[in-house]
């Protein structure tokens, strides 16, 4: 499918590996030039170099963190203008309700949230301005079914949904879209790492270590699986792509179909 993407300027935050990672791939092999943002320059450098040669498309790359005002700030000057900012910058952490302290609360909405809010303050004016752009928050379904081990992630996974919807509302009657991706259990390196981790602990195959995780923490799935990094970046390609310009204000499901909800 031609999503359409040549011309078009991308920027994803986080996107040095896994979900992001595959997100920056995933636009600049449908013709985007992508911006690849990490914290450090050595871990830039390599994904520019990474998606270059495989897309052929032009990759530059920000190092700064998102989740400060003075990060932000960085990442606008090297950035002035752009068609699509994916706000993929994340942090979670598993962590018992009483253990978690105002500063675990304000780092993760600060990281998790006001980064997508700083961002989307300075581009959306611009965006409305050439009236065309998009705007993706990645989200969880850890924003709907809220997890008792780290309660502080989903609220800020809540958060994301609801300011990407309040968003879409200054859009109506433009081409500009913002709209909001429910991820499920993903296999990212970090989810890789912790699979594997359990697996040598326990002497058993990490195929069965994935089996157990859906029967016991996320027995709604109905994928029965962790999804791919791919399978989450088609979903935010075409969230990014001109196919898509009639969904506005969604919070749409690449969950594998762990919210139980019809609504």
């Amino acid at each position: 499918m031609n999503l359409r993407l040549k011309g078009k300027k991308a920027l994803v935050t986080g996107s040095t590996k896994g979900i992001g990672f595959a997100i920056a791939m995933s636009l600049a092999n449908e013709g985007a030039s992508v911006v690849v943002n990490g914290r450090t320059d050595r871990a830039v450098n390599d994904a520019v170099k990474a998606i270059g040669e495989q897309s052929g498309a032009i990759v530059t790359g920000v190092a700064a963190d998102g989740g400060t005002a003075a990060g932000v700030a960085k990442i606008t000057q090297a950035v002035p203008n752009l068609d699509i900012l994916v706000n993929n910058l994340g942090i979670y952490e598993v962590r018992e309700f009483g253990d978690i302290t105002d500063a675990d609360w304000l780092r993760l909405f600060e990281v998790n949230v006001l980064s997508g809010i700083r961002l989307s303050r300075h581009y959306m004016p611009l965006l409305m301005a050439k009236n065309w752009g998009r705007i993706v928050f990645i989200s969880s379904e850890s924003g709907v079914n809220i997890p008792s081990e780290m309660i502080h992630y989903g609220f800020t996974k809540t958060a994301q949904i609801a300011i990407a919807r309040g968003l879409a509302e200054l859009t109506a009657g433009t081409a500009v879209t913002v709209n909001s991706v429910l991820v499920g259990p993903t296999r990212s390196e970090g989810v890789e790492e912790f699979v594997q981790s359990v697996a040598k602990q326990r002497s058993i195959s990490e195929e069965q270590v994935e089996s157990e995780f859906f029967q016991t923490v996320r027995p709604s799935s109905l994928l029965k699986r962790f999804t791919t990094t791919d399978e989450i970046a088609n979903m935010v390609a075409f969230l990014c792509s001109e196919a898509s310009s009639a969904t506005n204000g969604a919070a749409v499901r690449a969950d594998g179909g762990c919210i139980k909800s019809i609504l």
